[in-house]
């Protein structure tokens, strides 16, 4: 049994599961299955005699001829071991003539003989022992380090040590049996056996053809063997190869941070071969680029302007496949004329305009004072109520963040124009002067007493808005009074005045026009109708009362100017200046 045995090419070509190792054994015969390295142990199967001398264990050798291995006799209960060197310090045999063999061998597989010996008879009974060896698990080894396709390739060879009997080795993909095939599939099997022990080494090549889908493909092999129980199988670890194949396929791909692009962006382009291994380099082709440039699988472009719009193209090395894409480069150009800081007088037009160029339909708004405008604006005679920072915004909605705006500062500019009104409160003991100014830059409001030039510290005003403030002062006259109102900023000085009538004298509410842009004919048309009227009431109604209340009231009088107005000096020019007046 001793030797080394080759067997070349063995397949199924019909069957899907492994084969099956038949043990076969003579009919009628006991058998005692050991497994390798066990201790066997064989009953005497005999019934013991009468008048039993001695019974002997034997085994016999292929030729026929008995070699005996134990004695016991039956009347000095001692046991003997024949000198058999292959059971030397093995052997052990009861009282009941059972024989057992430690340290069971591949050897051991014979005919033993238990022998019942009497004075009249010898009686004996074979038992056959059968050795298994279960075998090491199976490993794919000498495997290959890629796979490729249209090659037929030697993808490993699967290895089972020290089995006995010999086993079957099959080799699957994932989970299916791999059967020959011709310049595909080529399967080749050598068993050897170790003389020493007389167990098995299997060793099954596989030659393998691999198409693009075995890239995830599991290859194990498994061995079918047979035990004391009956048939087993055992099975490698799984082994995936990886398949090289060539670029059937060539793309290219925009890298961007968004889904557009616009001007300033930087751009990569990446070109890829659906090959393994995957092409490392290409050729890609620019617009405006005659010649494709060598580089790596990705081109990267920097700060693009609207003129890198085109259409983009890679290919292989050999130029054998191509593959193009379209680039857009989104802009927007916003022109706002005039801009910056301008300074205009009022009245004056001013016209307006931003204009717009982008890739794409734009939106434009306008904002003012950080309050969206409705419409657009528009300047045909500006007012103060026109000056505040304009701001043109113009949007490319589908571009993320392409965004432009320009600013408008407008300054309106204007004298100071000036109406004055009056009237008397409804407590009846005072009356309000008020002086309506507008202008910008805003005037500075100075309050005098015609004839004394003295100045009225106690006014208030109203809040400067749109270039319109109002100044107010509360007096109470005993006599009539000229009151002057002063309106001064950078480009003009401004002086109005307004009779005012003793506070025995009511006066009414004078209209107020701060719409109209002719204020300032109003206000002195205003002056001069209110002089006339009371001119002529004074001279015709009350001039020869005024003399004799100047006269007899003199004292009062001046007491009463003296606190609203100012000094008693003061209050006698301003009362000869009345009484001239009207005269």
């Amino acid at each position: 049994m001793h030797g080394e045995v080759v067997v070349n090419a063995l397949s199924c070509n019909t069957c899907f599961k492994p084969p099956l190792i038949l043990v076969v054994l003579p009919l009628g015969l006991y058998t005692v299955n050991a497994i390798y390295g066990d201790t066997i142990t064989m009953p005497c199967r005999l019934e013991v005699p009468d008048g039993l001398m001695f019974g002997k264990w034997k085994y016999e050798m292929p030729n026929g001829s008995p070699v005996f291995i134990a004695f016991r006799s039956s009347t000095k209960k001692n046991v003997q071991y024949d000198d058999v060197p292959d059971y030397k310090d093995r052997l052990s045999l009861s009282e009941n003539y059972t024989l057992s063999i430690k340290n069971a061998r591949i050897s051991d597989e014979k005919r033993f003989v238990c022998m019942l010996v009497t004075e009249d008879d010898v009686s004996e009974e074979p038992t056959i022992v059968k050795v298994f060896k279960q075998p090491s698990q199976p490993e794919i080894l000498h495997q290959a380090d890629f796979l490729e396709t249209e090659k037929l390739k030697m993808l490993g060879e699967c290895v089972v040590r020290d089995s006995y009997p010999e086993g079957s080795v099959t080799w699957y993909k994932n989970g299916r049996v791999l059967q020959p095939v011709e310049e595909v599939v080529v399967i080749n099997l050598r068993k050897v056996e170790n003389r020493s022990t007389g167990l098995f080494t299997m060793m099954s090549s596989l030659q393998y053809m691999p198409t693009k889908e075995d890239a995830n493909a599991k290859f194990t092999c498994i061995v079918t063997y047979y035990g004391p129980s009956g048939q087993k199988t055992i099975q490698s670890e799984p082994v995936v190869f990886d398949v090289h194949y060539p670029t059937e396929k060539v793309t290219i791909r925009v890298l961007s941070q968004s889904s557009t692009i616009k001007e300033g962006d930087n751009v990569t382009l990446k070109c890829s071969g659906n090959g393994n291994p995957p092409p490392q380099e290409f050729l890609f082709y620019i617009p405006g680029e005659t010649e494709g440039i060598r580089s790596s699988d990705t081109y990267v472009m920097t700060d693009v302007r609207r003129n890198a719009t085109g259409e983009y193209k890679c290919s292989l090395i050999d130029k054998s496949m191509m593959d193009a894409t379209t680039i857009t480069v989104h802009y927007l150009d916003l022109q706002l004329t005039p801009s910056g800081e301008v300074t205009k007088q009022i009245g004056e037009a001013l016209p307006v305009s931003c204009t717009i160029s982008s890739s794409r339909n734009a939106t434009v708004f306008w904002i003012k004072d950080n309050t969206r405008m409705k419409t657009s604006p528009s300047f045909s005679s500006l007012q103060y109520q026109d000056a505040g920072n304009y701001i043109c915004e113009t949007t490319l909605q589908e571009v993320e963040g392409l965004k432009k705006r320009k600013t408008l500062k407008l300054i309106v500019e204007g004298k100071p124009q000036i109406k004055m009104t009056k009237k008397t409160n409804t407590n009846k003991m005072s009356k309000t002067i008020v002086c309506h100014v507008e202008g910008f830059p805003k005037p500075a409001v100075q309050w005098t007493v015609t004839g004394s030039g003295s100045l009225i510290n106690k006014t208030e005003e109203t809040k400067y808005v749109n270039g319109k403030f109002s100044s107010k002062i509360i007096i109470a006259p005993e006599e009539n009074v000229t009151l002057t109102c002063i309106a001064e900023n950078q480009l003009e000085r401004t002086v109005t005045s307004l009779n005012v009538s003793a506070i025995s004298i009511p006066e009414y509410d004078e209209p107020e026009d701060r719409n109209d842009d002719n204020s300032e004919k109003v206000n002195d048309q205003a002056k001069l109708i209110v002089g006339i009227v009371v001119g002529l009431l004074l001279v015709a109604l009350v001039a020869g009362v005024v003399y004799w209340l100047y006269v007899k009231k003199s004292k009062t009088a001046s007491k009463h100017v003296d606190k609203d107005l100012g000094n008693i000096e003061e209050n006698k020019k301003l009362e000869e200046n009345n009484h001239k007046s009207e005269t």
